[in-house]
């Protein structure tokens, strides 16, 4: 009986202090900074709201290393996420916020482009936090930090509707509507809403970008003959940390694999400002043998890309084949809890610490690089409460929400459109390296890699919503609906800030219509956005390239870029139109001779036949390309003007017609060249059969 009595006293006051919490209109879980732009927007239209961060900070990646704003085109960019750069451009406006170089000497040309002359698209990452914390202030929102989700039992449904949401600490907020504004996507995941992870098969969407990726991994490669295995030679003694044995998969196939996160890293040049770079604890050298065997084998170049952000500091982003990425390692960060992420946060900041070490001291690493790379510290002024490291791991991708409408390649690329569009995309289809693995010649590779440009482009309302038979009043602005290779292009901080905004006026309206976010009126939602300032069509040009030529239509037999055998760290591109595919290969103009492609084929029969060759002219490219045919008679040396515009059907040039047995085979190199080289395809045409 006293146990009774204690139960219901102890139900009573459960009840009691239930009754007692307050209702939000709006919960947001997750301060990135959609989740800041959501917040910020539900208080401008007059509604409560609470924003709980899981860490210690506010703005995601913007304010966490990212300081060279990501979109493609910034004329697409309008209505808060716009508000927040011309905030930027404020601060740095002030001459006194120049503390190591002026104003006029800055020259990052994001500073001065002419589509975003009244905001400013690079800042140090503590100005990004603090104008982050007075946007919420000045908005008064209330904000929640260090609070993480409950990821067992921290969903409270009723009815197809969230009505609570639950902390580890036990604390709940209860709301009439949620936004989840993770990067991973945990609190649609725990309210049961249908979500992916990894790469689907191209066949899910009718798509040529997604899946396994082995052919169209021409960037970030790693040189060629880079040897995997822990005793050089011996396929018995072990591979290399960080490499998997083969095979990749088949090009085009699904896995569960998720493109590489890493630190976006703030240094700086000025040694007043300097945190050297230190040998962490726990440093394992034979971590950077990879590394190291890949300056062996002929890598010149620094493996980063430092691009200068205001007072001679950076931010620095992953480049070439073995560089700030950490590949392979964060498979388990979508679905993991949080002891999970910790353990792969704790392991890309030692491999990260790691590698610059390795990169300023080793021997074996290039006196060139070292010195390049022996300019830069940690900065003292910048994530001073974690020693100069960020605080935020960049999380490309996490779980992606599968709702009633699906972004798409075809999306990216304009083949079809959303009549009801929330926000533009605007940035390349962008995928980071997946997997470093053996191939079938016993050598270390990367997979993954894609970097295909689009035009502006809408993005879906029904992209941020789930289904409604899943739930009604939850929007996802950040792990919204699409596939691997649509969110590479979406996955942008402007757009979450876009997004995010979008998916708050949206939640509003659905209160103030008493219908579930499914329902809300698009004409009403639309007009509210574009009188907020959101671009929500793109009047702009609009690239012809978004397509190319399908080689199946071509007569004879056609080999693309993406078939052919490619040595070097080429890259690809599809900004000139009139390419074969999804796009052709480019040099750089660098690492001359030690790039080419060799575009082989089987022959039906033997005899004679016309060679072309295809790429996209332009005035930056090279006059001299070598190219070689071999066939039956021997090798034919030519020399290609890739200034000159190609005339024969469509972007090909005729290079004369040759006899061939079995085989045909056609090579470009860059060795000697004067300018950019492109290898789109090459085109056998029966003559004459003998």
């Amino acid at each position: 009986m006293r146990s009774f009595i204690i139960l219901a006293m102890s139900s009573l006051l459960a009840l009691t202090l239930r009754a007692e919490e307050p209702v939000y209109d709006v919960v947001i879980y997750g301060g990135t900074s959609g989740g800041v732009a959501a917040a910020v927007q539900t208080r401008r239209m007059g509604k409560t709201v609470i924003l709980i961060e899981s860490g210690a900070h506010l703005g995601g990646l913007t304010s966490g290393g990212l300081g060279a704003t990501d979109i493609g085109n910034k004329a697409a960019i309008g209505g808060v996420a716009r508000e927040f750069y011309r905030r930027v451009k404020k601060h740095y406006d002030d001459p006194t916020n120049w503390r190591q170089e002026k104003r006029e000497a800055y020259r990052s040309g994001r500073a001065t482009e002419a589509a975003a002359e009244d905001a400013m698209w690079t800042f140090e990452p503590h100005v990004a936090k603090r104008l982050m914390n007075e946007w919420v202030q000045e908005a008064k929102v209330p904000v929640v930090l260090g609070e993480r989700l409950d990821l067992q039992r921290g969903v409270e449904k009723t009815d197809g509707a969230i009505i609570s949401i639950r902390m580890e600490s036990g604390k709940a907020f209860r709301g009439r509507r949620f936004i989840d504004a993770t990067y991973e996507g945990d609190l649609l995941a725990l309210a049961g809403v249908s979500f992916h992870v990894g790469r689907e098969a191209n066949s899910v969407h009718g798509e040529t970008l997604n899946g396994v990726q082995v052919a169209h991994a021409v960037k970030h490669q790693l040189m060629d003959k880079v040897d995997p295995y822990f005793k050089k030679g011996d396929k018995t003694s072990g591979l290399l940390p960080g490499v998997v044995a083969g095979p990749p998969g088949e090009d085009g196939s699904g896995d569960n694999r998720v493109q590489t996160y890493n630190f976006r890293l703030c240094l700086t040049d000025v040694k007043a400002n300097q945190i050297p770079f230190t040998k962490p604890a726990g440093y394992d050298p034979l971590r950077y043998e990879l590394l190291l065997r890949n300056f062996d084998a002929g890598e010149t170049r620094a493996p980063w890309n430092p691009i200068f952000m205001p007072n001679r500091k950076t931010d620095v982003n992953n480049n070439y084949g073995f560089s700030t990425d950490n590949i392979g390692m964060n498979y388990a960060w979508p679905e993991g809890d949080f002891a999970a992420r910790d353990k792969i946060f704790q392991e890309h900041l030692l491999y990260t610490q790691g590698l610059l070490w390795t990169l300023a001291t080793n021997d074996r690493v290039p006196p060139k690089v070292r010195a390049e790379v022996n300019r830069f510290g940690l900065c003292r002024d910048e994530f001073q409460s974690t020693g100069g490291w960020p605080h935020q791991l960049y999380v490309r991708e996490g779980r992606r929400m599968i709702g009633a409408y699906v972004m798409t390649q075809d999306d990216c690329q304009r083949k079809r459109t959303a009549d009801d569009a929330v926000g533009l995309g605007a940035y390349n289809m962008d995928s980071h390296n997946v997997q470093r693995y053996v191939d079938e010649r016993g050598y270390a590779r990367n997979e993954g890699d894609i970097q295909v440009g689009v035009s502006p482009y809408p993005i879906s309302y029904r992209a941020i919503i789930p289904q409604e038979r899943e739930c009604t009043n939850l929007l996802a602005p950040v792990a919204l609906s699409a596939s691997h290779i649509a969110y590479g292009s979406i996955r942008m901080e402007p757009v979450f800030m876009v997004l995010g905004q979008s998916a708050a006026t949206a939640a509003v309206q659905s209160i103030e219509s008493g219908v579930s976010v499914q329902k809300v009126d698009y004409t009403k939602l639309r007009e509210r956005l574009l009188a907020d300032g959101q671009v929500l069509e793109w009047k702009g040009p609009i690239a012809k390239s978004s397509a190319g030529i399908d080689p199946k239509k071509l007569p004879g037999i056609v080999i693309d870029d993406l078939a052919a055998a490619k040595t070097g760290d080429w890259q690809m591109s599809s900004s000139i139109g009139g390419f074969v595919g999804s796009g052709y290969l480019h040099d750089g103009n660098a690492m001359q001779g030690k790039l080419r492609v060799t575009f082989q084929t089987d022959l039906p029969a033997a005899g004679e036949y016309e060679v072309r060759l295809w790429y996209t002219a332009n005035p930056n490219r090279a006059t001299n390309v070598p190219v070689v045919v071999q066939h039956a008679d021997g090798d034919a040396k030519l020399t290609v003007n890739q200034k000159k515009q190609p005339t024969v059907e469509g972007l090909s040039i005729s290079l004369g017609k040759f006899k061939f047995e079995k085989s045909a085979r056609v090579t470009i190199s860059n060795a000697g060249t004067d300018g950019h080289v492109i290898a789109d395809a090459a085109q056998f045409i029966p003559v004459k059969a003998r």
